[in-house]
Order: C-alpha cells, then structure tokens, then sequence
C-alpha cells in the first residue's frame, strides 16, 4: 500500500493503543511527507529526487545519533530510539518513492512485486516491530499482506494513474491479453480487458489469502486491526469485479454498508 493511499495505515484508528499512536503518526509522517516530496507540486524530476535524497541523509543521521534541526526527524529519532526500529524500512520506502519519479512502466510481475516489496511492506514491518511481533513468519506473511493491498490499489485506480502518465499493469500482462496503451487512452473495456484485470484480480487474492493466518495469529487489537485491513482489501478486490473491471468510469470504493460486511466476516475469519 503506497503513502498516496494509506485508507489502511492505523493513524488514528481506535483499535491502535494510545502508547503507540506516537511512533505510527511521526512514522506516517515521514512517509507521507516524502510521498509528497514525490508526487506533488510542480517540481523537476531532478529536484523530487534531490529533495528524497535530504531525507536519506537524515536517516543516516539518525543512524549515527546526530542532532537534526527538523521536527519531523527529531520525532523519528526518537521513536527509533524508544522502539529500536530498524531503518531499513524506511530506506526502503524512500527508494520506491525515487522509483516513482523515473519509472512510469513495469515489464514484468516480478519487478511491480520488487516495487511493492519496498513502497508497501515496509509499512507492515514497521507494525509488527512496534509490536514486538517482527519474526521470519509475521513478516513473511506481513509482506504478502502489504503487497497484495499495494496490487489492489493499482487496480482500483488505473484510471487516476493513467492521467498521472503511469501503469502499473505489467507490460507482460497486457501483451499476454491483448490489451494495448491506446485501449487504455480510450476507456475501452472489452473482453480482454475483463480477462486480465480477472487474472490480476485472482492472482492478488491468492496473495492477500496467503497471508492472512497472520491477523489469527496476533493478538487482541492488532490482529483485529489487520483482520479489518484484509477484508477491506478484499472487499474492493469484489467491488472491482462487480463492476465487470470498468475501472475507468467508476472507481470501486467502499461504503458504510460494506464496513459492517468487513466487520462480520473479520469475526468469522478462520485459520
């Protein structure tokens, strides 16, 4: 899940102890503040990539216990101190957000997945860090989670990154079905437009599924938390399809009563 859409990240949500609401805001500030530094305004390439390259500096001077004159690094620094983060995560979405400036098209499934492995999974290990629950099998099906809400977000919102002159469908998968840049210009939903946004659909749900057990297996409010987060990402998987994947001319979003749909089959969610 890129910053651009963190519908998903826990800021203020009810379910987040107070004792964490620090970390995660001064956490999501930093993410969105770079996705800013990213995506908005008017800015050359050069000087998005510039302005990212400040905040790496920054990290390396969290990392070596230096003093900053910046608020929003100063409240890092001392979530990362107090909850002995890695900054790794953080690097990792700064070279996704970097990513963003210079590259409009994937070729290939494998190198969107690398993408998401840095712009939307480091979000998830930074939870489960903050929680005391980072170990190889939390953070393995963390990533799928985090990936996979990133896959549906492209989905969702094809038409919005067209006019922002980018595609994440991989350019293997639109020659595999037949469906061309020019057919997307257009608005063209035909039959094989259906059939690839059906396998991508497909693929991503076995994806958000293979990572579920991990909302069973953490406790209380955080495995509630994400058990709303993966029937969410679900729910819009189906919102696509209802639609009969025109993405260009309705943006599948959800409702009031698609919360109390998300809440019921949270509770009955199962390993």
């Amino acid at each position: 899940m890129s910053v651009e859409h963190y519908e998903n990240f826990p800021v203020a949500s009810i379910l987040l102890p107070a004792r964490l609401r620090p970390a995660v805001e001064a956490i999501y500030g930093f993410a969105r503040s770079a996705d800013d530094l990213a995506d908005e305004g008017d800015a050359t390439p050069e000087a998005r990539l510039a302005a990212l390259t400040v905040y790496e500096n920054e990290l390396t001077r969290i990392e070596n216990s230096q003093p900053t004159d910046s608020g929003l690094f100063q409240a890092l620094a001392g979530v990362v101190k107090k909850h002995e983060l890695p900054l790794q995560p953080l690097r990792d979405l700064l070279s996704a957000f970097k990513q963003d400036v210079v590259t409009k098209r994937y070729e290939t499934f494998e190198t969107l997945m690398d993408y998401c492995r840095r712009s939307a999974n480091p979000v998830g290990a930074l939870m489960l860090h903050l929680y005391g629950a980072a170990n190889a099998q939390n953070l393995r099906d963390s990533d799928a989670i985090c990936s996979s809400l990133q896959l549906i977000n492209f989905w969702q919102d094809v038409a919005v990154d067209w006019q922002k002159a980018r595609i994440y469908l991989p350019h293997e998968d639109l020659v595999r079905f037949g469906v061309t840049e020019t057919q997307m210009a257009q608005a063209q939903v035909n039959e094989a437009w259906r059939a690839l946004m059906r396998f991508e659909a497909e693929r991503t749900r076995a994806l958000m599924l293979s990572g579920a057990p991990l909302a069973l297996r953490l406790p209380r409010r955080i495995g509630w938390e994400l058990r709303l987060v993966i029937q969410g990402g679900l729910r819009i998987l189906e919102r696509i399809e209802a639609v009969d994947y025109d993405v260009f001319n309705q943006r599948p979003q959800l409702g009031k009563s698609d919360w109390l749909r998300m809440a019921w089959r949270a509770m009955r969610m199962k390993p």
